[in-house]
């Protein structure tokens, strides 16, 4: 997390991963050469949190060195400037309101917003699927407040996807939602990773995730990281990437 001043004796928050993956980047092995044959088009979105950049986050991408991600094409979006209410109302980078920080599991949840940044998600992965990639090769993932926006899109989607991740985030809406999952959309896995020494978005946000998706009937896979705060280790890449991986379908 990046803290910037303002004129004013007030701290801006910002929820960013720049830093971790500069670290992470240093002892990272060069990319196999080797593709399958097999392997059709696949996309990975990927959402950054607030205040920070698409392009930020784009070093990611050279982490998964596995032959079956050589052509996969990735998208880094940079949300847009927005009022943060948690930052007494300063624009940044941010793609919905957020009321608190820290958050925790029942923070007040801003769903017209959140709602908005989720057509915009929709509009991206639409995009790609016209381009010719299978909705199942279609993997949207997210950090922070990018975590929340991926579970958000994931769920309202309306064709089943190859999977959503998310990093430190936590459910941005109310169970009144679950009522506009659909059935194709409850098919789509989702990865819940979260560090339970997190301090920005607390582990019991990120611990109300699962029983949220099993009343709503979607399969979770949870892993809880002991001393890790708020931020993404090496480990929980390394651990997405096979993820992703096992999920890939072929061209055959």
């Amino acid at each position: 997390m990046k803290l910037m001043l303002l004129a004013k004796p007030i701290v801006l928050l910002t929820l960013t991963l720049s830093c971790t993956l500069l670290f992470i980047l240093h002892s990272q092995p060069s990319p196999s050469s080797r593709r399958p044959d097999s392997m059709a088009r696949s996309f990975i979105l990927w959402l950054h949190g607030l205040g920070d950049s698409g392009r930020a986050n784009e070093p990611i991408k050279t982490l998964f060195t596995s032959p079956e991600f050589r052509d996969t094409i990735w998208s880094f979006p940079t949300a847009p400037a927005n009022p943060v209410t948690c930052n007494y109302g300063s624009v940044m980078a941010s793609w919905f309101d957020i009321h608190e920080i820290p958050v925790t599991a029942d923070s007040p949840k801003d769903e017209s917003s959140v709602l908005k940044a989720v057509q915009s998600v929709h509009k991206i992965i639409d995009k790609e699927i016209a381009a010719g990639t299978n909705p199942n090769n279609v993997f949207v993932c997210g950090f922070s407040q990018g975590g929340a926006l991926t579970l958000a899109s994931v769920l309202l989607y309306p064709k089943t996807l190859g999977g959503g991740a998310v990093f430190s985030g936590w459910v941005p809406f109310n169970s009144s939602l679950i009522e506009q999952i659909s059935p194709d959309a409850k098919r789509t896995p989702v990865l819940w990773s979260h560090g339970v020494d997190d301090r920005t978005v607390l582990f019991e946000a990120g611990q109300a995730g699962p029983p949220f998706l099993e009343k709503a009937g979607v399969s979770c896979e949870f892993k809880a990281y002991p001393g890790l705060g708020h931020s993404i280790s090496s480990e929980e890449l390394k651990y997405l990437e096979s993820w992703i991986k096992t999920r890939l379908q072929s061209s055959s």
